[in-house]
């Protein structure tokens, strides 16, 4: 029986629906659906079609580098223009690179060709997966929500991201072994070309629009926390003259101790009077691209060891097993009390991913290995929820997606090196060499999360209008 005065975490999701409906959680799903699939479809592509690891590894490696490079652009045209022109044109682009890059393979194009349509295919990626928390969490400002929606809705975003990124290599597998790599890339492309334009028509994407995207308060829509308007989108905190997210996790003290003139250049940053990112994002950034390096390492690390087990058709499935216990560790986020801030959330998550990864590098067994990582699963999800939750919290309202685009992206980049790197050391010293990279991945990203201070004092988050996550250990139940 659900505590009066508190929601049941269904009831919770079942606002986080109520916010979008229920046809955009499902649009958004299999639009994003491709993006997880091209990656390793077009490795095993290249390498059907070419003979050539070398060649697919290239290609899938230009791929990654394509969609690091130009996510952020994504992001930053998207707040600039609105979702909907521009997932309309980079979903219709990237389904002609996709097919392009299918041709190439079967006609058998040389390496450099195949990289450069790799390359293609990487940099026209919709990221529909960062826009659609971008685009929830405009909804939520919009509708005042309690901040255990927001959280929610964060938590049901990464599922959702989590879900497709077991699910995409997954149907990989299932085509190569039934037909050929070329209909699961193909099908990818269909799916980006027709979700990606249900996505980007849904009439929630006017909820992004510029101008209106943040809700009420000013002239780009912010609002500060205490109610009252802030110029140019940003939102300032509880105290007189700080800007909000300009405190940074590593600065000596709150923005709000700076003269008057250094926060003013804080606040319009951009000198196309767009506000500035706080330097605090760097420091999150740096924690997604050490999650992506600890997926890319374990990635490595499970198809060495299954490989060496003659068991390599287990690997698919075992790395789908760490990722449905994470898709329900993500949705689990939400019956979180709110007085277990952020701060201690990524603390907790952090030191959980360093500690359960440990067990790996004395794992040499299936069986072992199966109990192992499904375990570290539950790491996993939570660290991203977090860490989306406190780029949302600091960064200016005006520059979501961008900043979404940008943690993707390092998520991405953080994995292609590891498998990179990892792939040959596991080959070269065996799969505990890759695991130990896993682990020491981890242990940074504890220590990063400990010795990183805190973005903001959340204060009393109950009369905002924006719908914020606390990030303080201290903050209290809102709304």
């Amino acid at each position: 029986m659900t505590t009066p005065g508190r929601r049941s975490t269904l009831e919770t999701y079942r606002d986080v629906i109520g916010l979008t409906g229920p046809l955009l959680p499902v649009v958004s799903f299999l639009g994003r659906l491709p993006t997880a699939t091209i990656q390793f479809g077009s490795v095993l592509l290249v390498a059907r079609t070419s003979d050539s690891l070398a060649a697919a590894g290239l290609t899938g490696g230009a791929l990654a580098l394509g969609q690091v490079s130009c996510g952020p652009l994504v992001g930053r045209l998207a707040d600039r223009h609105g979702q909907r022109t521009v997932v309309l044109l980079f979903a219709s682009a990237n389904a002609l690179a996709v097919t392009a890059l299918v041709a190439g393979a079967l006609a058998g194009l040389n390496t450099p060709v195949l990289a450069l349509l790799g390359a293609g295919a990487g940099a026209t990626v919709p990221l529909i997966g960062p826009l659609a928390r971008a685009r929830l969490v405009a909804l939520a400002r919009r509708a005042a929500v309690p901040d255990a929606t927001v959280g929610a809705a964060l938590s049901f975003e990464s599922t959702l991201d989590e879900i497709s990124f077991v699910l995409g290599p997954a149907l990989v597998g299932v085509a190569s072994v039934l037909a050929h790599p070329a209909y699961a890339l193909g099908g990818a492309a269909v799916l980006v070309a027709v979700c990606g334009t249900g996505f980007a028509l849904h009439p929630t994407a006017t909820a992004t629009r510029p101008g209106t995207a943040n809700g009420p308060g000013s002239a780009h829509g912010s609002a500060t926390e205490d109610g009252s308007a802030t110029e140019g989108g940003s939102a300032t905190e509880h105290g007189p003259g700080s800007a909000h997210g300009l405190a940074t996790e590593g600065a000596p003290g709150p923005v709000g101790g700076h003269p008057p003139a250094t926060r003013a250049r804080a606040v319009r940053g951009a000198g196309d009077g767009r506000p500035g990112m706080p330097r605090s994002v760097h420091a999150l950034r740096a924690a997604l691209a050490l999650q992506g390096a600890m997926f890319g390492a374990c990635q490595a690390g499970i198809t060495a060891l299954t490989g060496q087990l003659g068991q390599e058709d287990q690997a698919g499935l075992v790395y789908a097993a760490m990722g449905v216990m994470s898709a329900v560790a993500g949705l689990s986020m939400a019956a979180v009390p709110a007085r277990f801030g952020l701060r201690a959330r990524r603390r907790a998550a952090t030191a959980a991913a360093f500690a359960l990864s440990l067990p790996l590098l004395g794992t040499h067994t299936l069986t072992g290995l199966y109990a192992v990582v499904t375990v570290l699963g539950v790491a996993y999800a939570p660290h991203l929820v977090t860490v989306f939750g406190l780029t949302e919290r600091v960064v200016p309202p005006s520059r979501l997606a961008e900043a979404m685009a940008y943690a993707t992206s390092a998520i991405v980049a953080g994995q292609a090196l590891a498998v990179a790197v990892c792939g040959r050391l596991a080959d070269a010293r065996g799969p505990g060499a890759a695991f130990a990279v896993a682990s020491t991945a981890a242990g940074l990203a504890a220590v990063l999360a400990l010795t990183a201070r805190p973005a903001a004092d959340a204060g009393d988050l109950a009369s905002t209008p924006h719908a914020r996550v606390p990030t303080d250990d201290r903050a209290g139940t809102a709304g």
